[in-house]
């Protein structure tokens, strides 16, 4: 692709920065993409842009994929193609748009990442000694103990949880309450840290005895930030030996995925989870599987590879 068909390219470049306002990071990004395109073109002897049809966008996807090129990547540039072809339907040099059917090829699901039982006992496995390990000990025991989301959990107020009854009330995605019961791990956590919480967020005068307000707070008062809590337990990770980077979410997954190992309760799951779908959830059956087929391979005599003779 050369010269006048070439330079469309630049044309609607100065369309996305000038009328579309994008970003230099955006430009340089529909720039690889249609170069990538005008490539194949010229390897094909396709010289102008409304002589690309369906089936040789299917061909340059198609060759993307076979170079490596990740799903994502490819989504993009067919992305970039269609929108580079509206422009040139609106500025009348085609009549149609040959990307419009073109589809990536699926990205691979990636599973969760998960901590097994022995390095969730290893994480939590700390003494409390002051306010800050009393509060970081009943976060982490909370999050594993009831698979809370990040932002669940930055959002809990103290009414939210009940002791007495062993359970927390959690606003979670779409504005939807579900309750969850909390494990005694965490409930004797919890009650560690609300018998230090209020040296930093000490009651109002007249106000009853019960503290209030946000569940985890920091030294001056206020509410954690999700920023906090990631670094907090990215922080005891590191103290507690895992070389692994270790995340909030991970708490969740490793909650669902051991509940799903020692239940098999599926539907359960999803409820404790708060997934709208059974189909989010089906996701830790995959993971239960390849804890299953490891043990398989391990132990079954069928299965065990034969040491290779002298």
């Amino acid at each position: 692709m050369r010269g006048p068909e070439r330079e469309w390219i630049e044309r609607f470049l100065a369309h996305l920065k000038f009328e579309r306002r994008m970003s230099d990071h955006t430009l340089a990004a529909y720039r690889h993409d249609l170069s990538r395109l005008a490539a194949f073109c010229a390897r094909r002897d396709v010289r102008r842009w409304s002589a690309l049809n369906n089936f040789q966008v299917r061909a340059f996807a198609a060759g993307e994929h076979t170079a490596g090129i990740a799903p994502r990547s490819i989504q993009r540039r067919l992305s970039a193609a269609r929108s580079f072809y509206e422009y040139l339907m609106r500025e009348g040099q085609t009549k149609n748009n040959p990307a419009l059917e073109v589809r990536a090829p699926k990205p691979k699901k990636r599973l969760p990442a998960t901590l097994d039982t022995d390095q969730m006992g290893r994480l939590l496995d700390f003494r409390v000694d002051d306010s800050v390990s009393a509060r970081d000990k009943a976060m982490m025991e909370l999050f594993y103990s009831s698979g809370l989301r990040l932002s669940e959990l930055v959002g809990l107020d103290i009414a939210a949880v009940d002791l007495a009854d062993r359970t927390v009330r959690v606003l979670g995605k779409g504005h939807k309450t579900r309750i969850v019961p909390i494990g005694r791990h965490a409930i004797d956590a919890l009650e560690k840290w609300l018998a230090q919480r209020t040296a930093w967020a000490p009651n109002k005068p007249g106000v009853a005895a019960r503290p209030e307000g946000p569940l985890f707070v920091g030294k001056t008062g206020r509410p954690l930030s999700v920023r906090a809590v990631q670094l907090r337990v990215s922080t005891w990770a590191r103290r507690q030996g895992l070389s692994m980077h270790v995340h909030p979410h991970m708490f969740r997954h490793s909650f669902a995925t051991h509940l799903l190992e020692s239940s098999g309760d599926l539907r359960g799951v999803q409820e404790l989870l708060g997934h709208a779908a059974i189909s989010t959830t089906q996701v830790y059956t995959h993971l239960d599987f390849q804890h299953l087929a490891s043990v398989y391979d391990e132990a079954h005599p069928r299965a065990r590879r034969r040491p290779r003779p002298a």
